[in-house]
């Protein structure tokens, strides 16, 4: 395809917001580039779900990122359990032992899915043309030349030019960095105090734990009166809540493995910023949760001797005050990190690269003297709606453990709060999201001098 554009872009980073940019980019005629640090595409993390928000994201950006999705993704298996989003269950419940009625029920239209990051990232780069990507190329500085380009340093000595930089370099974006100044305190994500132990079981153990209906259907294990459990029937979904502490489980790889995450807060500070995982034992885990109840217990006991424990960071305490600066953009995680409580985050970074695609698509951005004005049309498109997800999933994760303030241990209304957030992320209209992005644009580009974007 010929290009339609005069500009190019280039993009830092080369994970799910990166890659699904690049695509939206490529068959929409921008030029464009990936730099990517690693050796070659890969994700960090297990398992991710989407919402139907996301879904009407990735067909913006492209059919193929659906059809990626469609093919990795692991949904409810019962016909019954389509809509659901999880089941909420008991677990805290000393004599649960297996199946469980649910307390109650959170649906939408595209119920429970699990998809390997992983697996989800292999599909989609297939959509990447030969040379569109550089890899071993590790963000050191940015610089204006004479000629308006923008020339980027890497740490290996090499440098590139392009017209405008979007940074997809996730929580401890360096293009963030360089926005926003590297004393600003939100050049740095912050640390939430909640740790979680991440592991894989085989889903036929799970079975012989949970029975084959809660652990073919998603679920949530949480507290009623003692700790909540939540389970999704039709692929494996848990979590558990409780006080200072949830579990929560999802199967993934077309339901054959089931991937646990169990999350706990302390009020210690996370002793090394450099490295946010840390080796533990399955011991740890067991005695994290000691009090719980037989399904969580069990479902512990058969994860790997060795686990991973991930520091939960995010950028609620110090929010970004811009998503850019000049023609820098910071998009993803690298422009609202998130904790995972809502599920969420990385939805609303294909969000964003939808949004951004259709904004240097416009008929009206021809040059670069016109991106600035995308920048500034994106930063106000998105800005409220990523800073909203990353406070409402601290909140979600605060009442899953009896922490959030006008919530506490009282079950409707942490029930409540789930389906009324859960509301605000699933419930768009995408076009109209994109539609209003490029009006704000084209008047933008229609300023006199374009002082005032």
């Amino acid at each position: 395809m010929a290009p339609s554009k005069s500009f190019e872009v280039a993009i830092i980073g080369g994970g799910i917001a990166g890659v699904t940019l690049a695509i939206a980019l490529h068959y929409r005629n921008v030029p464009v580039t990936i730099y990517e640090q690693a050796p070659q595409f890969g994700e960090v993390g297990a398992g991710v779900s989407f919402s139907p928000n996301a879904v009407q994201a990735m067909k913006s950006c492209h059919e193929g990122v659906y059809k990626a999705f469609d093919k990795v993704c692991t949904r409810n298996v019962w016909p019954s359990k389509q809509n659901v989003w999880f089941d909420y269950l008991n677990g805290y419940d000393k004599k649960a032992d297996g199946h469980q009625e649910a307390a109650f029920t959170i649906t939408n239209s595209l119920g429970q899915n699990g998809v390997h990051r992983a697996r989800f990232l292999d599909e989609m780069v297939t959509l990447i043309p030969e040379g569109i990507a550089k890899f071993g190329k590790r963000l050191d500085d940015i610089t204006e030349k004479d000629d308006g380009k923008l020339l980027m340093k890497f740490l290996d000595g090499t440098t590139a030019e392009a017209d405008v930089v979007i940074g997809c370099d996730g929580i401890k974006s360096r293009v963030r960095q360089l926005i926003v100044g590297v004393d600003h305190p939100s050049a740095y994500p912050t640390y939430t105090h909640k740790y979680a132990y991440r592991g894989l079981i085989p889903m036929e153990k799970a079975v012989e734990v949970l029975g084959e209906e809660r652990a073919k259907n998603a679920c949530m294990h949480v507290s009623i009166v003692d700790v909540p459990i939540f389970l999704d029937q039709g692929k494996l979904t848990i979590l558990q809540m409780g006080p200072d502490g949830h579990l929560l489980t999802f199967a993934v790889s077309h339901g054959t493995i089931l991937n646990i995450v169990a999350f706990r807060t302390q009020s210690e500070d996370w002793p090394d910023y450099q490295r946010l995982t840390r080796r533990a034992r399955r011991e740890d885990a067991l005695r994290d949760f000691a009090d719980y109840g037989a399904n969580v217990i069990n479902l512990l006991k058969l994860t790997e001797e060795n686990l991973d424990v991930w520091a939960i960071f995010d950028l609620g305490e110090n929010p970004v005050p811009t998503f850019y600066k000049g023609r820098l953009a910071i998009s993803g995680d690298a422009a609202h990190a998130t904790s995972p409580h809502h599920g969420a985050g990385a939805g609303l970074c294909i969000e964003d690269s939808a949004i951004l695609a259709e904004l240097f698509a416009d008929e009206n951005v021809k040059t670069q003297q016109d991106l600035e004005g995308v920048l500034a049309a994106f930063d106000a498109s998105r800005r409220e709606r990523g800073q909203w997800l990353v406070q409402s999933s601290r909140f979600i994760g605060d009442s899953y453990e009896w922490r959030a303030d006008g919530v506490g241990d009282d079950f409707k209304k942490i029930e409540s709060e789930i389906i009324r957030r859960n509301g605000i992320i699933s419930d768009i209209d995408m076009g109209k999201l994109i539609a209003e992005a490029k009006a704000d644009l084209k008047q933008r580009l229609s300023l006199p001098g374009r002082s005032n974007l």
